[in-house]
């Protein structure tokens, strides 16, 4: 759990929009555009590459990092809840917003990359 990310976005979440997702229900596909990520507030959501590769994103963890990087960018896999689940979705400039206004954000973001990184490499 991430809770240095799930935290600041707690605090945005006023200003954020929340999604609700039912068991099976699909956030995105691989292949759609994205601009935006996502923070797992409750449950969990599983994102599946197409040679069966997965992971499940629970609480504090925030998947869809890539669409901040590129203006056109399409994701990779496509994510589904496991279980009923909220989550925070923030898009590029609400995150240019939180990174002013509270730097540890964007190292907060980077150390879950990390984790993240080590985990697939397990």
């Amino acid at each position: 759990m991430n809770s240095g990310v799930l935290h600041t976005m707690q605090a945005l979440a006023a200003s954020l929009p929340s999604r609700v997702l039912q068991p099976e229900q699909v956030l995105f596909e691989a292949g759609q555009p994205g601009n935006s990520i996502f923070c797992v507030l409750s449950g969990s959501v599983e994102l599946s590459w197409g040679d069966a590769s997965f992971e499940i994103f629970g609480p504090g963890d925030v998947l869809g990092v890539g669409a901040l990087v590129s203006d056109h960018h399409l994701r990779h896999g496509t994510a589904r809840a496991v279980v009923a689940s909220e989550l925070i979705e923030m898009g590029r400039e609400q995150f240019l917003f939180a990174v002013q206004e509270t730097p540890m954000f964007a190292l907060e973001l980077m150390a879950s990359l990390e984790r993240r990184l080590r985990r697939l490499e397990d």
